[in-house]
Parts: structure tokens; sequence; C-alpha cells
């Protein structure tokens, strides 16, 4: 285990909470829709063995208070600068990057507006409906989604995601990795109150984010795309066979499913660093 030493960072509108575990080279862990730190404890623990991991409330969830109006239609982009100053704040070099699921895509915005801070990216499993051959239908489910829960409340909205997008499978850390009982209750507590801004602010925002694709493929080298071994069939790893496509890349494959790092952490930590390591150029 790496006890996290924990600290918060003014940004511009915002504050961040951060936690900081093990030494080596920096790894920033960009959180899912979720918006929580906490959920990558275990593999957060796993990859302090050799590097500096720095995980995070991204701006508006949990321990990250907004000061200012939220502009949804620059979320994306302002949480890519937002990972951009906790590099700066933690660290004195480029990191090597890992977002998953909205994460991703923040992270893929980072690439592209700040590539002299990234290292390496892993950008698991983006649900970027926008790159997608049938973006207007998921453009407009989003919406759809959006309108249910206006409409219907968060409970009839999570049923209809979940119906339509088709993420299936376990979504717990394996035996031995749950928090203890009191630990657990305050992520749940937090974890509902994000869903409330994840359906008002990143619902429509995050899947119509269009990549600079021309500044992706300028960094393609710094670039991994990946996908979990069991979601092939899914809708969230769709949008990375696209951009594989669209970026001349392969999809490099995880253990686990969409949230693989929670089911799977010590196998994926594994994988992760494997990846990060072969992009290391030789000593």
């Amino acid at each position: 285990m790496h006890p996290p030493r924990r600290g918060v960072l003014d940004v511009p509108g915002a504050r961040l909470y951060f936690e900081v575990r093990g030494y080596g080279p920096p790894l920033l862990c960009i959180p899912t829709g979720n918006g929580d730190a906490t959920p990558f404890g275990p593999l957060a623990d796993t990859l302090a063995s050799a590097h500096t991991v720095i995980t995070y409330d991204r701006r508006g969830f949990s321990r990250s208070p907004v000061f200012d109006v939220v502009d949804d239609d620059r979320r994306v982009l302002v949480d890519a600068w937002d990972a951009r100053h906790l590099i700066d704040h933690v660290c004195d070099q480029p990191a090597d990057v890992f977002g998953t699921c909205s994460g991703a895509i923040v992270a893929l915005a980072l690439l592209q507006t700040q590539p002299r801070r990234v290292r390496t990216l892993v950008a698991h499993e983006p649900p970027l409906a926008s790159v997608l051959p049938d973006a207007p239908h998921w453009l407009r489910f989003y919406e759809e989604l959006y309108a249910t829960y206006r409409d219907n409340g968060i409970d009839a909205a999570k049923e209809m995601f979940r119906d339509h997008v088709g993420l299936e499978g376990e979504t717990r850390p394996p035996e031995g990795f749950q928090l203890p009982p009191q630990q657990l209750q305050e992520l749940l507590a937090r974890l509902r109150r994000n869903q409330v801004f994840w359906f008002e602010h990143e619902t429509r925002s995050f899947p119509a984010f269009r990549p600079d694709l021309a500044a992706l493929r300028r960094y393609a080298n710094r670039l991994v795309l990946a996908g979990g071994t069991t979601s092939q069939e899914q809708y969230a790893y769709r949008p990375n066979r696209e951009l594989a496509r669209l970026l001349g890349l392969a999809v490099v494959h995880f253990p686990g499913g969409h949230l693989g790092h929670i089911t799977h952490p010590l196998e994926f930590a594994e994988t992760l660093l494997d990846v990060l390591h072969s992009r290391r150029p030789a000593s």
C-alpha cells in the first residue's frame, strides 16, 4: 500500500482535490464520468511501485468545487487545462497520462492542446459519439437522455442509459480491494451527488466533443488507444476502433471491460506498466 499524499490546487474557477502516491516518473490518472479519484485507489497503489501517481477529482465532482458558472461547451478543454495545471504543480517534467471513459476524452484534449506536458497518453474507451459513422444517432440519444433526466428524473435516465449503451458486467473491485464500510459510504454519497453534475453538464457536451484529428495524428507516436478485452461489442469500445482507423493506430487491449481499472486492478496495472515501459527510449 502507498498512503496518498493529499492536496488541493486552486485553478481558474475551481479548486482541485488531488492525491499523490509513490515516486518515479509522473503518471496522471484522469477519472471517468463519476469524476472521483477514489475508485482509482487499488490501481494507483499498484502503479505507485514504479511511478509518482497523481489522481484527482475533476472540477465540479466530489471534493473539487467550482466557483464560476459552468460553460458546458468548453467543459472538455477546461478539464484539459486543469490536468495540465496538476502536472505543472506536482511535476517538473512531462507526465504519462491515463484517462478512461470521460477522462479519456479529457486526455485526448490534453494531448492535442498541451503536447509538451504529455509523455505517453493511454486513452481507454472514450465515449466519443462525434467520431462514429452513426454519430447523429448517438448524439440524438444523448440529447434524449438529458431530456429524460430533466423530465422524469435521474433514475429513469440511468435506466435509459443502461438499456441503450449496454455496459454489462462487474463494476466492483475484487475481494480484498474493497473500501472499509465508512469510506465506501462516503464514496457512494459523493457519487450520488456527482450523477447530478454529470447529467447536467457532461451528458451532452463530452460525447459531442470533436477531437482535432490533425493534431492527434501529429502526436500519434505518444498515443495509445486502449479497449477492454470483454467490451469489444459494447458502445464505449467503438470510438477508439474508429479513431484507430482514422489515425492509423491499433487498439491495445487491457484486462476486463469498460471498468477494467476497477474490476481487474492488478492485471490492468501490469498491462499499463508494460505499455508505458515499451514507449520509453532505451537507456
